[in-house]
């Protein structure tokens, strides 16, 4: 492996983060809040450490699959202890691993929280919390690359490691400009999303913090009732539709740009995706309609929490742990598959799921028909077997990996629910889970060891397994 490359890449993630924290700082200062220290001190401790490992550059500049993922692991750990100094040396989350916690869940766009109080934070920490969010949407290290100048051979193996989805395909012939691109959209969608909800008379700084929440599918609220507490139908479906957008595979958009319709409409992850949602909101809706005395209402609420739920987002506008069973079933399911890949979502991926069920699908007719050749077809083309392959992979390292979570997090002895969902929505960067983590609930009362498995949860979640596997693998760092 290429060390000094490693050491200098992650350096000028470091230099890059630090630059994002004189946001936070001019805000504490602008309201005149006194722990503008919390940001000078991880700003310096940054700056240091990423000019000493990166001020020259290493003459191998070669990297390949393996160093790709390295740096990808590194960088996240490192960002995420950077990110968690300002919350711990302020003092207003005193314990460091729910500093830690915090900054993780907001980094990976998970939106999962040990506060219990959220209005007792400083404009400024309410701030860097949800602007961790917009960050880690679209990939801390990719908004990195988009800053620094890079070559290509080498790009190309760290955003692979980081973008979410078992396929990563360039929009442009250089992946400088495709990072250009997907950024272009990702801002102008953000623009969008935060004059309309300014429209709809939410106060600037909190279009702007919402916002962040919704384009990085995070979910961190900045009240304790989440969306709830502005009790606005318009409100509700902007950020709704907005969580929607969002979790749409930003490949469309740019097809779009290009008028390449013809491609949008034979995208098979579109209209499954598309298509479980309107499925979901509509049973939901008819579930629940006892509840809120008329469609139209539970049709609002059912809408926000399944675009929310499925978009690995966490927003809410309703307990849906006091909805009817089927209900609550239906969401969880939707957690686990989420949004498109390529999108700023968590979970599976519809993509998976697709490829998943097919295999099945065909696993059975070859059981029937042993002779007969099947292949699984995307989009009207076959699948390699590879990436086949590495879906099942996936889906098997997924299992492993939640049992054994599962099974670290009991001896804090919750309740069932509590324990299962708790996990699913950490590794799946949801935010609420059922039970006491539900969307009135936080991860507080969860032992130190719960928390930090939860927080690798959330890492490996959102970097897809195998960067943090990789990285806490001997054989990978043995020199070939």
């Amino acid at each position: 492996m290429n060390y000094r490359m490693i050491a200098y890449s992650v350096g000028r993630i470091l230099v890059a983060v630090a630059a994002t924290m004189l946001a936070p700082l001019g805000l504490s200062l602008f309201y005149g809040e006194s722990i503008a220290l919390a940001y000078v001190i991880p700003i310096v401790i940054s700056v240091l450490i990423g000019l000493c490992v990166s001020a020259k550059a290493p003459k191998n500049k070669s990297l390949y699959g393996r160093d790709g993922m390295f740096i990808v692991a590194i960088g996240w750990i490192v960002i995420s202890i950077i990110g968690c100094l300002p919350f711990y040396i302020s003092g207003q989350i005193p314990s460091f691993v729910d500093s830690f916690f915090e900054t993780v869940s907001g980094f990976t766009t998970t939106g999962s929280s040990i506060l219990t109080n959220v209005e007792a934070l400083d404009k400024s920490l309410l701030f860097w919390r949800s602007f961790t969010h917009w960050l880690g949407g679209m990939g801390v290290l990719a908004f990195a690359m988009a800053i620094f100048s890079s070559k290509d051979t080498r790009t190309t193996h760290m955003m692979r490691a980081e973008m979410p989805g078992p396929v990563v395909g360039k929009l442009a012939s250089r992946w400088q400009f495709s990072l250009r691109i997907l950024y272009g959209i990702y801002i102008a969608l953000t623009v969008i999303e935060f004059v309309l909800l300014l429209f709809g008379g939410m106060p600037v700084f909190d279009s702007l913090l919402h916002t962040f929440g919704t384009a990085g599918t995070g979910g961190f609220g900045i009240k304790n009732s989440s969306v709830a507490y502005y009790n606005s139908a318009y409100i509700d479906y902007v950020i709704g539709i907005f969580m929607m957008l969002f979790g749409l595979n930003f490949n469309v958009y740019f097809l779009m740009i290009a008028r390449k319709f013809s491609q949008i409409k034979s995208n098979d992850e579109v209209k499954w995706y598309i298509g479980m949602m309107i499925g979901a909101t509509v049973i939901i809706a008819l579930n629940i309609m006892p509840m809120y005395h008329g469609f139209g209402r539970a049709f609002r609420y059912s809408f926000f929490q399944v675009s929310s739920i499925m978009t690995t987002t966490g927003y809410s506008t309703a307990d849906f742990v006091r909805w009817p069973m089927l209900s609550q079933i239906i969401l969880v399911l939707l957690m686990v598959v989420g949004a498109c890949a390529g999108s700023t979502s968590g979970g599976m991926k519809v993509t998976r799921f697709i490829i998943l069920m097919k295999t099945a699908t065909h696993s059975i007719k070859k059981a029937v028909s042993p002779r007969s050749v099947f292949s699984v077809k995307v989009d009207g083309k076959t699948v390699e077997k590879n990436i086949v392959n590495g879906v099942l992979g996936y889906f098997v390292v997924y299992m492993l990996f939640a049992a054994v979570s599962i099974l670290l997090i009991s001896f804090d002895n919750k309740d069932f629910t509590t324990t299962v969902t708790a996990v699913i929505a950490t590794m799946n960067n949801i935010g609420p889970g059922l039970g006491l983590v539900g969307p009135t609930g936080s991860f507080a009362d969860f032992s130190a060891l719960s928390k930090i498995v939860m927080s690798i949860g959330m890492l490996v979640g959102r970097l897809e397994f195998y960067p943090i596997l990789i990285l806490f693998s001997p054989y990978a760092w043995k020199r070939t």
